[in-house]
């Protein structure tokens, strides 16, 4: 028989194993490849959150456990600590996000930092709303703006979009694209190439980061540059499981994610300019538009923005509310 002190060991010794092992865990699902902009910044947060709490962080690129489109259900659920999603993926419950995707609205850098920035009216009207879904806003994380892509002409005015299937991923994007008699067609960031290639759309909508990271100058050939929209993705986590975690734990993820959201919005311009950089050294035609053709652009799909406030309480509602904040900015 084991004496009281070889058994005080033991229990000693099962506590310690149990504390070493039993360590909390968060996966975090992304669309992107590890490389890509989004990517890195994950690992920025991955490395700043480590260094502050016993939380291990677990990244799962380029889609391999879900699809863009299935990371707010995901994380929602509770079946995953943790995802990155496009900001309109939660228009399904929150059709007021896609405030970020009304044309030419956001048309500046200075007025996307000051709408995305934490604290910022828009961002206090959006947040609340969107953790209602089980699905808690981290953190934004910038993908910078709108951009066209086509093979052989660009999309410079209205009659370039009429009866071309174009791909879009996202409702509001949609009606920018039926707003100029463009047919739009949802498909996937992670399915966006094979899309070009196939055919299966004549021309699209992405962020120019994105044209980098999924090599999208193999299948497309041209790149306008029209900035109609900004693309936001942001960083989730299931509340149940965040409200699981002690203070000190949660207080390193505020810490983490506050580090990453300003070291990816901050240097969103070099990415930028990075991306264009490596499209045309690979032979795409990047074309900017001209004040007029902007102003054509402008005044053709000017009607998705009353739709907007129509389908989010109309005046007075959410949306409104939403695009007269902007207006300020």
């Amino acid at each position: 028989m084991k004496t009281i002190k070889q058994l005080v060991l033991t229990f000693i010794l099962v506590l310690f194993t149990t504390a070493v092992f039993a360590e909390t865990k968060m996966r975090i699902t992304l669309q992107l490849p590890l490389k890509a902009h989004l990517g890195q910044n994950l690992l920025v947060f991955k490395k700043e959150l480590e260094k502050r709490s016993d939380i291990k962080v677990e990244i799962y690129d380029s889609a391999q456990l879900y699809k863009d489109s299935e990371v707010p259900q995901a994380v929602g659920s509770g079946a995953i600590e943790a995802g990155v999603a496009s900001l309109t993926r939660f228009a399904g419950t929150n059709p007021e996000v896609d405030i970020f995707y009304l044309p030419f609205l956001f048309d500046t850098e200075t007025k996307v930092i000051n709408a995305t920035k934490q604290g910022s009216e828009i961002r206090s009207i959006l947040d609340p709303a969107i953790s209602k879904t089980g699905a808690v806003p981290l953190y934004y994380q910038a993908y910078g703006m709108a951009v066209m892509l086509s093979k052989g002409k660009p999309m410079t005015k209205p009659s370039d979009y009429e009866n071309k299937k174009i791909r879009v991923f996202g409702k509001t994007l949609g009606s920018f694209v039926t707003s100029l008699g463009g047919k739009p067609t949802m498909v996937s960031g992670s399915e966006q190439y094979l899309a070009y290639q196939r055919g299966t759309v004549d021309a699209g909508m992405t962020g120019v980061s994105g044209v980098k990271s999924r090599k999208l100058y193999q299948v497309m050939d041209t790149l306008t540059v029209t900035n109609h929209g900004d693309i936001e993705f942001l960083l989730v986590a299931n509340q149940k499981w965040l409200n699981s975690l002690t203070a000190k734990q949660r207080t390193a993820i505020a810490e983490a994610s506050k580090i990453a959201e300003k070291a990816v919005r901050d240097d969103m311009s070099n990415i930028e300019a990075a991306a264009y950089k490596e499209a045309a050294a690979n032979g795409m035609k990047i074309v900017k538009l001209t004040s007029s053709e902007l102003e054509a652009l402008k005044k053709a799909s000017s009607s998705v923005i009353d739709d907007y406030i129509k389908r989010t309480g109309g005046a007075g509602g959410v949306g409104d509310k939403l695009v007269k904040a902007a207006k300020k900015l």
